[in-house]
């Protein structure tokens, strides 16, 4: 075949590069970001045969140039070869079996398809394919009729003489036939679905990279980096290898033990203590107060320390009430019903703020924890203690001093719970709260960036212990929430939940271990320089224009760089403010429009503005959700919140470039600058707030 190039190589200037097509085609084309890359196959253009698709196993993919017309069908055609080409690799030595293949692939495409931009299917409504026919049909999708089926099988020119379904490929296909980034959307819940146009979740952030967005949103979620998302593709390619040469079940319980110790050894965890999955932080109270009934047959209290700045589900599941409608593991469940199995619990909020909304100071806070417990205690209760260890405006309650003058109390039953689900810590303050034996609560996906509902328990050596020796079983209720799987095999209070495997949840936890693993690659003393540089300058711009008010208040700035000294629960990270229109606070729906408008492209409501005033329009800012807040005068507002995240840091660190390194914090501190920016340009424009 002559006058075929690779697709890379195109530089003819036809109809490909027209300027009313290219800002559409660069669009569509940024998706290819979300392909699996294949090791030495080629994706060829042919201009020869402008109609053609084909599939050259083990070596290329060739699509006829009129495909490259219709962006968004090259893409589907695409998706499909490189899938079709990632499953023929997985085969081993035995390429007989291109059945599967042909499933796996058009399995794979047709879920790519559904989470696509509206716009994007409507450039395929009338298109004449049968490929694009087969991914819209359900019934084309029947193991039995793509058996039967020559299209396919006419793509690669193989020809599958056994025709036969394994049954051993269903579970295979069930749990890795989908995109990436379809699995990082997968068992956690409904606030993890995208919307069709934007492709946004409920945290304004995407299963899979969104480099166009200049993001500082760590103290809620982040859409997930370029190079996590390439590091947990590469996984499922692995994972589909492993699953056909040693089995699915075996290959998936090596990979969440593997995903355990890596997590183990980022962390400088010992090997004693044990970790636990969860979908979601809110899934991780729920298995705190089942982890509870175990080890304790008194009556239980729950003393919730921040009540009103942790996850809105947590009292529910600490209770152990349904938090949503649907679990992690898609049963419909009724919201605020008790999960069978579990006794009743009694909960004592303290919030950090009073009526109101003034922040209470850490003497009341102390004075509010020994109250509750020690009343508790004199009931004969076992009390469960939540220590707040940062919150999601960056608060740390009760301190340090009232926990030690609690262990004078008298038959004091208790175990204390470090929510330390922003994860603004160091290893040296996780090790030293599980010397002291408290469980605590993390997840991978706020200050270290990685996708949405990532949750994990981390238990000490003796409270292990303690619950592997109980004979007690899980409440019956959690066969809804959690597979037996998810929990250490050794203990017998888990053996009794369901069989499967959370793939979504161990997918998240994959990505965030990677974001941990390169930001500690970066040298402690740049790390911690970078860290002070970038929130000095965040602290100081917000402090320095009228139209935002700062709830952060002047907390003393670190200056010295000593490792032994300098630790993130120290220093502020977490940056909220009010804004201010004529020196009074936004209302609460004000400040989540802002919000909405600060994470879009608004530049069509300035179309006959300076180029500059557009560009400015057109940036995308995904900052902190906004959090409901008194301001003075009991004015019920909310602050939005910019904070520091992981990948500031390990973003800026290449090629051991000291000079760079700084430079690149700079960049992103100039970003702040256009966050500020966009903030004043929606203010002096007050009818986009209507």
């Amino acid at each position: 075949m002559t006058n075929n190039i690779l697709i890379e190589n195109q530089y003819k200037r036809t109809r490909l590069f027209e300027k009313e097509n290219i800002s559409y085609l660069v669009r569509v084309l940024k998706r290819f970001n979300t392909v699996p890359k294949i090791n030495n196959i080629n994706i060829i253009t042919s201009n020869n045969e402008p109609n053609l698709f084909k599939i050259v196993p083990n070596k290329s993919i060739i699509i006829g140039s009129s495909f490259l017309d219709k962006p968004v069908l090259a893409l589907i055609y695409l998706r499909y070869g490189v899938e079709w080409q990632l499953w023929y690799k997985a085969l081993g030595k035995d390429k007989s079996d291109t059945l599967l293949c042909d499933i796996a692939a058009l399995k794979v495409t047709k879920i790519f398809y559904e989470i696509l931009p509206k716009e994007d299917k409507e450039k395929l409504k009338n298109l004449n394919h049968f490929l694009i026919d087969m991914i819209k049909n359900e019934e084309s999708l029947d193991i039995e009729s793509l058996i039967k089926h020559r299209e396919l099988e006419s793509i690669h020119g193989i020809n599958d003489s056994k025709k036969v379904f394994e049954k051993s490929w269903e579970p295979i296909l069930e749990n890795l036939a989908k995109p990436t980034e379809y699995l990082l959307m997968s068992g956690g819940d409904l606030r993890l679905n995208i919307d069709e146009i934007e492709l946004l979740n409920k945290y304004g952030c995407r299963p899979f990279p969104r480099p166009d967005a200049f993001t500082f949103a760590s103290s809620t979620a982040t859409s997930i980096s370029n190079f996590a998302f390439d590091k947990t593709d590469k996984v499922r390619r692995i994972l589909i290898q492993n699953s056909l040469k040693k089995g699915f079940k075996n290959t998936t319980i090596a990979f969440s033990e593997l995903l355990k110790n890596n997590l183990r050894k980022t962390l400088k965890i010992n090997d004693e203590c044990q970790i636990i999955f969860s979908p979601s932080g809110t899934d991780s109270a729920l298995q705190i107060a089942a982890i509870t009934q175990i080890i304790s047959d008194k009556e239980i209290t729950h003393v919730l320390v921040a009540s009103d700045e942790t996850g809105s589900g947590v009292p529910a599941a600490l209770k152990g009430y349904h938090f949503e409608n649907t679990t992690a593991l898609n049963h419909p469940v009724t919201k605020g019903n008790k999960i069978e199995g579990f006794r009743d619990i009694d909960l004592i909020k303290i919030p950090l703020r009073n009526e109101n909304g003034g922040l209470k100071s850490s003497l009341e806070l102390d004075s509010e924890v020994f109250t509750a417990v020690s009343k508790t205690n004199e009931l004969g209760r076992h009390i469960v203690l939540h220590v707040m260890d940062q919150s999601k405006l960056g608060y740390q309650s009760p301190s340090e001093k009232i926990i030690k003058s609690l262990d004078t109390l008298d038959n004091l039953s208790m175990q204390i719970i470090v929510d330390a689900s922003q994860l603004r810590l160091d290893p040296k303050d996780i090790q030293n709260y599980l010397n002291k034996g408290y469980i605590i609560t993390i997840t991978g996906s706020k200050y270290f960036t990685g996708p949405p509902y990532s949750g994990a328990l981390i238990l000490p050596k003796r409270v292990s212990k303690s619950i592997n020796s109980a004979k007690i079983t899980m409440p019956k209720g959690l066969n809804n929430y959690y597979n037996h799987s998810d929990w250490p095999t050794s203990w017998f209070c888990s053996k009794d939940l369901s069989d499967g495997f959370n793939y979504g949840s161990n997918m998240r936890w994959n990505a965030a271990i990677v974001e941990m693993d390169r930001y500690y690659k970066t040298p402690i003393l740049y790390r911690n320089m970078g860290i002070e540089m970038f929130c000095n300058f965040v602290e100081d711009s917000i402090k320095d224009v009228a139209f935002l008010e700062p709830l952060f208040g002047d907390k003393t700035k670190t200056n010295t760089y000593d490792s032994n000294e300098f630790g993130l629960r120290n220093i502020c990270t977490i940056f909220p403010f009010f804004i201010l229109k004529d020196e009074k606070a936004l209302s609460i729906d004000q400040v989540k429009k802002i919000y909405i408008l600060l994470n879009s492209d608004i530049s069509d409501k300035f179309e006959d503005s300076h180029i500059e005033i557009i560009r400015l329009a057109s940036q995308k800012c995904h900052i902190g959700q906004p959090v409901n807040v008194k301001y003075v005068n009991n004015f019920q507002s909310a602050v939005l919140r910019i904070s520091l995240g992981a990948r500031v840091i390990s973003e800026s660190w290449v090629n051991r470039d000291i000079s760079l390194f700084f430079r690149n914090i700079e960049t992103q501190m100039n970003q702040i600058t256009i966050i500020i920016k966009k903030i004043e340009l929606i203010l002096n424009n007050p009818e986009l707030l209507d």
